[in-house]
């Protein structure tokens, strides 16, 4: 281990930290002073936990999510190796995992998860679509939960948390099986659906560690979240696609083999994979996310763009059908999504520039088709009366107009200089356990008050 610096090395590596932020950003006194103790906090814990103080430095700053300029500066200055760590050291709260070993726990966390999608069939419910309704609803069971418990054991969890993040799991297991659920009714679609999004918050709050309630912890955790759908997605997409082409020109791409265990035990095996390769190479997450958001975002701006000009043109805002309102409200998830992950790759000089312009049309594109969502949905509701769905689709419309608003206001003050980035940030991650709760609600309190349909 490198020899620790001395305080006065250290003072002078947060002095120079200090003016950087006053230069380059928008900050009052008091936001840096805030920014300055959170930034002193972080390089405390991590030389408790045995870093050198400059690798305490440089981790802290990247943590904070200010410097990132700054931290390649001082990683030219010190060596590569400082540079590779900066992201990929893990969390204050004890000791690193040996790297083979976190190998084989992933991987046995992922058989795991495998043979937890096969142990049904063991007591009478086979993989088939007498059963469907029972598979589609446990399927974030069979591996979320393993995936919280991996990430509580990587992070030295405490048993306060870990016991809370269980009792979590469990209640899921608890409102996934004691419904009388009419088969494949709208109520179990619907519990399907949001009860992996309520179970991710418990993943969040693992993966956090100790540092949930920090914001950088919050914003690792998105990060995190938009590298792993991205992997997960397209090479879970790219490498299916192959194998079903391979075994086509085989002729075994029917065979119960692959629709009975390869693909579904391996999309649950691939999840716990991903993520152990992202926290592997984290190093690689700061050059991924800027270049996607600036691939992605003018692509979801025409798309609003063009869908908003299309229903001006028709006239047909309140008269939407429900296809069309399922679609766009997919849309506006996806847009979430992206808005959220984009908050954690903006420019490390914080200035925001063609792109910043770019992220303001989109959020304001988003905000003005969510409320024409929520009109849509209100107008079909005054009509038809109350459905699971209408109910599911108003409270997500209300959740995301709230949302795109605060965060539109706040971009716009940060765009015009009169405020930092840092309240953004907050608004953004703090709505995390909102997403959450309204999950958790549809998942407990639809079923009974629709009456199971």
């Amino acid at each position: 281990m490198p020899a620790p610096m001395q305080a006065d090395s250290v003072e002078e590596l947060i002095d120079r930290w200090r003016s950087h932020l006053r230069r380059r950003q928008p900050l009052h006194a008091a936001d840096v002073a805030e920014l300055e103790d959170h930034l002193r906090e972080q390089i405390a814990s991590l030389m408790d936990a045995g870093l050198a103080a400059d690798e305490a430095f440089l981790v802290a700053a990247k943590r904070i999510g200010n410097i990132d300029a700054i931290s390649r500066e001082f990683a030219r200055e010190h060596s590569d190796r400082l540079w590779k760590q900066l992201v990929a050291l893990p969390a204050p709260s004890g000791a690193p995992r040996p790297a083979r070993t976190e190998a084989i726990v992933a991987i046995c966390i992922a058989a795991a998860a495998a043979l937890a999608f096969k142990l049904p069939a063991f007591f009478g419910v086979p993989f088939e679509n007498a059963h469907a309704g029972f598979y589609i609803r446990h399927f974030g069971l069979f591996v979320l939960p393993l995936l919280v418990g991996y990430f509580a054991w990587k992070r030295h969890l405490d048993i306060g948390t870990a016991q809370w993040l269980a009792l979590a799991c469990v209640a899921a297991f608890v409102f996934a099986n004691v419904y009388p659920f009419t088969p494949r009714g709208t109520t179990e679609w619907l519990t399907a659906l949001h009860l992996p999004i309520a179970l991710w918050l418990a993943v969040g709050i693992a993966y956090a560690g100790g540092r949930w309630n920090e914001v950088a912890g919050r914003l690792d955790f998105v990060r995190f979240s938009g590298e792993l759908f991205v992997y997960y997605a397209l090479g879970g997409a790219l490498l299916t696609a192959l194998t079903m082409s391979n075994l086509q020109v085989i002729g075994l791409e029917d065979a119960p083999v692959i629709t009975d265990w390869v693909l579904p035990c391996g999309a649950l095996g691939g999840l716990v994979i991903a993520s152990w390769l992202i926290e592997a190479r984290q190093s690689a997450i700061g050059n991924v996310a800027p270049v996607l958001m600036r691939l992605v975002t003018p692509l979801f701006v025409v798309l609003l763009a063009t869908f908003l000009g299309g229903v001006l043109v028709t006239g047909r805002a309140l008269g939407m059908n429900r296809d069309v309102l399922v679609s766009l409200n997919l849309l506006l998830v996806a847009v979430l999504c992206l808005v959220a992950f984009s908050v954690t790759a903006r420019d490390a000089d914080g200035r925001p520039g063609s792109p910043g312009v770019l992220h303001a049309v989109l959020v304001v594109t988003a905000l003005l088709a969510t409320g024409l969502a929520l009109s849509a949905t209100a107008a079909r509701i005054a009509e038809l009366g109350w459905s699971p769905n209408r109910a599911a689709a108003l409270g997500e419309n209300v959740i995301l107009l709230v949302n795109f608003f605060w965060h539109t206001v706040l971009y716009v003050r940060f765009l015009r200089g009169r405020a930092a980035f840092a309240p953004l940030e907050r608004w953004q991650t703090g709505y995390l356990p909102v997403y959450a709760g309204w999950a958790a609600a549809v998942v407990i309190l639809f079923p009974p008050l629709f009456g199971y349909l």
